[in-house]
């Protein structure tokens, strides 16, 4: 039965509100995903949102019998750390203001409730350098305009949200007025969609129409039985992970003094910290040991312990033995190595590309790029992998910059030096031109300089039929995108390849560097790159193995 009026929300509605809202939000993301302007295989606006939203959501769902400060910092924690893509890490900002309102208070209510959806707009507006209208932003901008207008009329929250809702589905419907691509391309904005979508989740909640949730649905896998020799290399037996929710934010010789007694009792060590919580994950032979050092300085909750010496799930034994070499691997050149001035990280999607940036000096290369982006804490955990003083990130993707600029912002032991590269030949050319006996500042100045002068093309097909830039797009068909634009479009690869790497040499270019994914054959990138030369006898053309998936090429104009 549905509710007719509400005045007040207690810390448990606001948590089944909170999770119908993402659980809403999970259920239509391939829908949001295809919202994206640029008709590519790589939609992720949804897949963002959404993977930020569950990061949260599975704090809120770990809480017992919670009050409104432990499910704010719940909310604000896990979102932030949780972020991916611009998308999410906007949708992480607006869920940090909003925790700071409702953290202090017993019980929500319209007046509450507007000045927490204000809150949120203020303080995602301040994380973004440029704001855009005609996105997420200006949805939910709307949406807090008639919060404050609809808290001078009523005490309704039914009313109230239902109203705010309805505004911030008006101002959605508007945005393709604001951004032309949008209109061109005949589409709402997909993360103003995802917002909506959430409300309307965490409305029906409210209303008694809550939706079947379950945070751990997962394809299952085989289980299968460790031998006895897999066993006997198992120096500690449990996987031991928990969260502490602090009494207070740990001092520096906290969290070190924390981390020293975890490494003696055990390894594999990941802790990482805020001023509200420590994330903890330690292989040990006595998980009573971690969690009565860890009930020193907070309560715990979310608490997982796992004999990784008896059954198990293969995939999750894979991926523990994964990190766990990284983590020995890290502590043995922590060891042995002294701190260097800086270390650099770069994200990086292909074996050939990755290899590239292992070549030219990259300490840790994260996974990641179009088909994935790494959320805030993989950019955090990576950094706490770098032995270094100053660590440089470079995101190679316009759409993890966001993310890295936020690890940067919850990062207090090393300083992160992101450098906003949008494209991979932009992060190869960044790498390119440190030099060591500068100074951190001369280079991360001379990269940020660099980079403005290389050009980047990619080769991909389309997913629908549309509209861009006066270019008629049909399914399938071949595209190439250059930094601002669709470049070339056609049926034949090879064609539409050179066709858009014309578009981007000029009289003064000197070096184009073609990278072929893993569905191109090296002759025919070969064949393309002399073709070029032979149209231009001063060009320099490179050609090597990036595997890259989704796009066949990808080319850089130097």
């Amino acid at each position: 039965m549905e509710i007719n009026s509400v005045t007040a929300i207690d810390a448990a509605v606001l948590a089944k509100m909170f999770l119908n809202g993402a659980k809403n939000l999970e259920s239509k993301k391939e829908w949001i995903n295809e919202l994206n302007v640029f008709p590519v295989p790589d939609g992720d606006t949804g897949t963002n949102m959404s993977m930020t939203i569950l990061s949260a959501a599975k704090e809120v769902d770990a809480l017992k019998s919670p009050d409104m400060a432990l499910m704010a910092k719940a909310i604000s924690s896990g979102s932030l750390r949780g972020a991916r893509g611009n998308s999410g890490v906007i949708l992480s900002q607006l869920f940090r203001g909003f925790s700071k309102v409702i953290g202090k208070e017993s019980e929500i209510t319209v007046p509450v409730l507007s000045r927490a959806i204000q809150k949120g707009v203020e303080t995602a507006y301040k994380a973004v350098m440029k704001p855009k209208e005609g996105t997420i932003l200006t949805v939910a901008r709307g949406a807090a305009d008639k919060a404050a207008e609809l808290a001078e009329e009523t005490d309704d929250l039914i009313y109230f949200i239902d109203e705010v809702i309805k505004e911030a589905e008006t101002v959605l419907q508007k945005t393709p007025d604001m951004l032309p691509v949008l209109k061109q391309a005949g589409v709402v904005d997909s993360g103003g969609q995802g917002l909506v979508v959430i409300l309307q989740g965490a409305y029906d909640a409210l209303l008694g129409r809550e939706m079947d949730y379950e945070l751990q649905a997962q394809p299952q896998t085989s289980v299968t039985k460790i031998t006895k020799e897999t066993e006997a290399e198992i120096k500690f037996g449990y996987c031991t992970e928990f969260i502490i929710v602090l009494h207070k934010a740990l001092a520096e010789g906290e969290e070190r003094g924390y981390k020293s007694f975890l490494e003696s009792i055990g390894d594999s060590i990941v802790v990482v910290a805020d001023d509200e919580i420590v994330k903890t994950h330690v292989h040990t032979n006595d998980p009573g040991l971690a969690i009565q050092e860890a009930l020193k300085h907070g309560s715990l909750s979310k608490i997982k312990i796992d004999n990784m010496r008896e059954e198990h799930q293969e995939r999750l034994i894979k991926d523990a033995e994964k990190l766990a070499a990284q983590q020995e691997a890290a502590a043995e050149s922590k060891e042995d190595v002294p701190y260097k001035e800086a270390g650099f990280i770069a994200v990086s999607a292909g074996s050939g590309l990755s290899e590239v940036f292992k070549g030219l000096g990259a300490d840790y290369i994260i996974e990641g790029g179009q088909t994935m982006n790494p959320s805030t804490e993989d950019i955090l955990n990576a950094v706490n992998r770098v032995h270094a003083d100053h660590v440089f990130v470079l995101p190679n993707n316009k759409n993890i910059i966001l993310a890295a600029d936020q690890a940067a912002d919850l990062c207090e032991q090393q300083k992160i030096h992101v450098i906003p590269t949008k494209t991979i030949p932009q992060g190869i050319t960044a790498l390119i031109n440190y030099i060591p006996e500068q100074s951190v500042e001369d280079n991360r100045d001379r990269m940020l300089e660099e980079i403005k002068h290389v050009k980047t093309g990619q080769v991909t097909y389309a997913v629908r039929d549309t509209v861009i830039d006066d270019k008629e797009i049909r399914q399938d068909d071949y595209m190439g995108i250059g930094d601002r634009t669709i470049l070339a479009v056609g049926k034949e690869l090879d064609k539409v390849t050179l066709e858009m790497a014309e578009c981007m040499v000029e009289e003064d270019s000197a070096i184009v560097s073609i990278f072929y994914g893993e569905d191109v054959k090296e002759e025919d990138a070969q064949a393309i790159a002399q073709k070029l030369m032979d149209r231009h006898e001063d060009l320099e053309v490179e050609v090597q193995y990036g595997g890259q998936p989704i796009y066949y090429y990808l080319i850089s104009v130097e």
